[in-house]
């Protein structure tokens, strides 16, 4: 079966996105972009989000899963379900905290490989909801990487542009099968 994921190598992802027209939000097409985009990310058991361009749509916009806010609140109780995958139209980074760290990260266009990138501890997004209001969200430890990673996406960046330290998975797993946790 055909991956509907776009791959590495793909022109779409190396290339600036363009921003989704105000005309273009609630629109059919759009409604159909963001399904598709959410239905694709629910079959990823890793995933956590996915830009317009990873499907192979060059428009500045990306879904984030729910499962990737969960536990994100103090006050959360732990069994409170995940919340709605989210989606971010026209994102533009506001802010971002003067901390750095190192990150692993993975990305699902980049099958196969993980590597480390210096990423903000903190970053906070403007963008549109899918119904075309406004909203800033500022976002800590994943949530803010996640932010960063697909803000990357949308300006043809590739984490592996970006990687300190680049590993194939098979190198991964080896190492958890010698050093449980």
């Amino acid at each position: 079966m055909k991956d509907p994921v776009v791959q590495i190598g793909a022109k779409v992802l190396s290339e600036r996105a363009l921003p989704v027209g105000k005309m273009d939000i609630g629109s059919p097409k759009l409604k159909a972009l963001i399904k598709k985009m959410k239905d694709t990310l629910t079959k990823e058991e890793f995933g956590v989000a996915l830009a317009a361009p990873q499907i192979g749509s060059a428009l500045r916009m990306f879904v984030i899963a729910g499962k990737a806010f969960k536990g994100e609140k103090d006050d959360e109780p732990e069994d409170a379900p995940a919340p709605e995958d989210k989606v971010f139209i026209n994102p533009e980074l506001v802010k971002l905290s003067r901390a750095k760290r190192e990150m692993s990260e993975g990305c699902l266009s980049v099958r196969g490989k993980y590597g480390t990138v210096m990423r903000h501890e903190k970053a906070s997004v403007r963008a549109l909801d899918e119904d075309g209001k406004a909203f800033t969200y500022n976002g800590n430890g994943l949530v803010a990487h996640i932010f960063q990673h697909e803000v990357d996406h949308l300006n043809g960046i590739l984490y592996v542009d970006k990687a300190i330290k680049l590993e194939d998975d098979s190198e991964r797993d080896a190492l958890r099968e010698k050093h449980p946790a």
